[in-house]
């Protein structure tokens, strides 16, 4: 009994109480995360070891139970305006008319070399190109080019384009997605027709790594078969298997 508690049912109950307070931190990417919400993060990692290395566990789930409690207080804090400009750091400036604002570039420890290298990967080449480029709160910098640098929009042109259509995968690694089946009002035998027209039957589904619902009301197939490989220059792939 004693080895079913200790090897078995303590990491159980750790990896769920994490998995809990993972949740409770949200979706954020840890890209994406503030400087509390690293903390947050952290301080859970060593309460969640606690139990592992000492025999009180009880005590280490109470330290995570208190401090959850503060992180819910402070994400509730953050939504008054007033606090959070207070809790979190502000966005600071860092290209303005094109020209890079040196005390931001301190402020925020950025190097000249990562900013010119985060607006390459941007499509940006000069900063004279940048109207202006901000360090969000969260820790990503958002670019905001010159009206003359920036990409061709429809409605410069007088263009109204029709809304784009989100193809609605039907069949994913040789799995039909029923649900979505059902949302297309589609059944088995349009399904089937389908593969037919395609030289493709249900008995051979699991060759298709993706199979999508088109704007034509078609299916459109990708599947494994070698034999699909375009060949020519311009479909080469680095490495040896081509």
């Amino acid at each position: 009994m004693e080895i079913f508690l200790t090897y078995i049912m303590k990491p159980l109950v750790i990896f769920l109480v994490s998995y809990l307070y993972i949740r409770l931190a949200g979706k954020k990417a840890v890209s994406e995360m503030n400087s509390f919400d690293m903390l947050f993060i952290i301080a859970l990692g060593t309460i969640i070891s606690e139990p592992l290395v000492t025999k009180q566990p009880v005590q280490a789930l109470s330290y995570a139970l208190v401090f959850s409690i503060i992180y819910i207080l402070f994400s509730l804090a953050t939504l008054n305006n007033k606090l959070r400009w207070l809790l979190i750091a502000k966005p600071t400036v860092l290209i303005r008319d094109g020209d890079i604002d040196e005390q931001g570039l301190r402020k925020t420890r950025i190097t000249t070399e990562e900013l010119i290298s985060t607006l390459r990967q941007k499509g940006y080449a000069k900063t004279t190109d940048v109207e202006i480029a901000i360090m969000e709160d969260m820790g990503k910098i958002s670019v905001i080019p010159k009206a003359n640098a920036r990409p061709l929009q429809p409605n410069d042109i007088q263009l109204t384009p029709s809304p784009t259509f989100i193809p609605i995968p039907i069949i994913m690694n040789g799995q039909i997605i029923k649900h979505n089946m059902n949302y297309l009002e589609k059944d088995e035998a349009w399904l089937k027709g389908q593969l037919q027209s395609q030289s493709m039957s249900l008995d051979n589904i699991s060759d298709i790594t993706l199979g999508t619902y088109t704007k034509e009301g078609t299916l459109a197939i990708d599947t494994d078969n070698p034999n699909d490989k375009q060949k020519g220059p311009q479909y080469y792939k680095p490495g040896t298997n081509n």
